[in-house]
């Protein structure tokens, strides 16, 4: 479903799209995000495959690439802690990474947390000889490592690839929780070194036993037998939704993590897990044997159908109705509802507080402010940062290059930011600004909200529409004090807003958010300009060159400080060039 700037707003598979396509136009029975949607459409396009299976990959890539506004989005951008051994190489090393690749390794986790792999990494290491360079070289003489009985040295050839590999092979069943057999053969092979008087062996051996049962005991959560399974739980708020995972391999669970989406209260459960399903393991290489679920969800077949090809091997997604695997599914939920309750908690008070101080009619979701950056008028830039549901994000800051100001004039430039920024979203509602804020925060007292009132009178009288909502916004000021730190906010009667602790230190991070962008991005705009207007304009200096130079240097100051020897040193560079770069010719 496309909008009339031709946009992908909504990607959906069908066996029968004229009965899928009808069901979004019916009068009645509608959501009002499926309403929303419906008054953005403008044309369809539509691509026919083979099959179901085929219909859902699709599907699941054209969500990945265009991330349509109404499809269920996996919006969380972390990545995750996995432990790769590379068993394609001869002697295999086992690595933290965050990085998975269809390079043949062996990939384990996703972990809870960095903390978690980083101390299964150095478990192994301490417990088996194997490699601990990245890259596998031949050597002269073995390393540290050797020497303190931490490798066996596989660069210098003292053991055969087949001796190296039965550690490799340990590891991997400790990885994938197969502890009794690996603790079995380990205390076989402990009592028959005792029995050779092999002392020394046999005490390793035992040293390792019990460090396995110790970290497999540690990582025990449930009774369920099956090896390899992920749990998942949602809860629902007014604002949100959020997910929990719980990631169980051989009987341990060896972490979990959460998701929180914004605008699904109104779809149902089992449609918000099987969108999250499809894109969390759209390009994950650790699918379980099995999913668990409240209820069963829509496609349930065709996504076990394209996991289990994926694997290679059978993939079920099982909603459970008794017994210890229910218990599981509920203790996910209960979490799903515990996290979000927490989030909700945290945010719905500053929330809460926010509006009664501001004296506002509803909640301020979203609140922006905006920051000028100068020296005596040169480079003028500005930078904006959003405050979303309490929450400063970061990712949707933007920065600006003043376009009609010229010398120094503060307000006049946070009048020309503001009016540009309102006007993109009123022209432009699906864009990288999103709506327009609820308030705004101006960074300064009086003469800051005044510009800013009048930034939004300016776009009232230049653009049709959206007359309310510019209307309502409301503008206060952040009032700093001589030593340039957060005192107060204040409104356009110039009266000083009396806010709690809490209140104020989130307010000071928020200004101080917006300053550091400001200034970031004036340095650069600044350092671009210098070196642009003096290097560049040197004869016999190209872009090779310059780049030489600063590389070798750091910085034009330091390059006009260097002596001749020092520039000589730099590849391409004589006499007659340093004698211009030192204004000398």
């Amino acid at each position: 479903m496309k909008d009339k700037d031709d946009n992908i707003i909504y990607v959906g598979k069908a066996v029968s799209l004229k009965n899928r396509v009808r069901q979004y136009f019916r009068k009645t029975n509608k959501t009002q995000r499926i309403e929303k949607m419906v008054s953005l459409i403008d044309h369809f396009e539509y691509i026919v495959v083979d099959n179901e299976a085929e219909a859902l990959i699709l599907e699941c890539n054209l969500i990945k690439k265009n991330r349509p506004k109404f499809n269920v989005l996996l919006k969380d951008d972390k990545t995750y802690p996995y432990i790769k051994i590379d068993i394609k190489s001869k002697y295999p090393g086992v690595f933290f990474t965050r990085r998975v690749v269809n390079d043949g390794s062996k990939y384990f986790g996703p972990y809870a947390n960095p903390g978690a792999a980083k101390e299964m990494i150095d478990f192994i290491k301490q417990k088996y000889k194997i490699r601990q360079c990245k890259t596998l070289k031949e050597r002269t003489r073995p390393c540290l490592n050797y020497h303190i009985n931490r490798c066996l040295a596989p660069c210098m050839g003292y053991v055969t690839s087949e001796e190296y590999m039965k550690q490799i092979n340990e590891i991997i069943d400790l990885l994938e929780g197969k502890t009794g057999k690996l603790l079995k053969e380990l205390e076989e092979q402990m009592t028959k070194e005792a029995k050779n008087l092999q002392y020394e062996k046999a005490a390793e051996l035992r040293d390792r036993i019990q460090a396995i049962e110790r970290i497999s005991e540690k990582q025990k959560v449930s009774n369920i037998s099956e090896n390899n399974i992920d749990v998942i739980g949602i809860a629902k708020s007014e604002l949100e939704v959020c997910i929990e995972i719980f990631f169980v391999r051989g009987s341990k669970m060896i972490g979990r993590e959460h998701y929180f989406y914004q605008d699904l209260k109104d779809m149902e459960d089992k449609e918000i897990i099987s969108g999250f399903i499809k894109q969390y393991y759209l390009d994950n290489p650790n699918i379980p044997n099995k999913i668990m679920v409240r209820e069963e969800i829509e496609d349930k077949e065709v996504i076990e159908q394209w996991l289990s090809t994926m694997l290679g091997k059978k993939v079920e997604i099982k909603s459970p109705k008794k017994g210890e695997k229910l218990r599981f599914v509920e203790m996910a939920e209960l979490n799903s509802k515990v996290t979000l309750e927490n989030k909700e908690k945290d945010k719905s008070s500053i929330l809460m507080e926010l509006k009664e101080v501001l004296k506002l009619e509803k909640l301020p979701r979203k609140i922006e402010t905006f920051d000028i950056s100068n020296i005596s008028g040169e480079y003028m830039v500005a930078a904006m940062c959003v405050m979303q549901d309490g929450v400063i994000k970061k990712n949707l800051s933007r920065r600006f290059k003043i376009k009609t100001v010229y010398g120094q004039d503060d307000p006049r430039c946070m009048e020309e930011v503001i009016t540009r920024r309102l006007k993109h979203s009123i022209e432009n509602p699906n864009g990288g600004f999103g709506k327009l804020p609820d308030v705004i925060f101006a960074d300064g007292g009086i003469t800051q909200i005044r510009a800013t009132k009048q930034a939004i009178t300016n776009v009232l009288k230049e653009v049709k529409g959206k007359k309310d909502e510019l209307e309502n916004i409301k503008v206060f000021g952040m009032v700093k004090n001589d030593k340039h730190q957060t005192r107060a906010l204040m409104d356009e009667e110039r009266n000083e807003l009396e806010i709690s602790e809490n209140l104020m230190n989130l307010i000071t991070r928020f200004q101080d958010t917006v300053h550091d962008t400001a200034i970031t991005y004036h340095r650069k705009v600044r350092d671009k300009q210098i070196t642009k207007s003096e290097l560049d304009e040197v004869k016999g200096i190209g872009k090779v060159k310059k780049q030489a130079l600063l590389k070798q240097f750091g910085s034009l100051k330091k390059i006009k400080q260097a002596s001749d020897e020092e520039l000589m040193k730099v590849k391409g560079i004589n006499m007659d060039i340093i004698k211009r770069i030192k204004g000398e010719t």
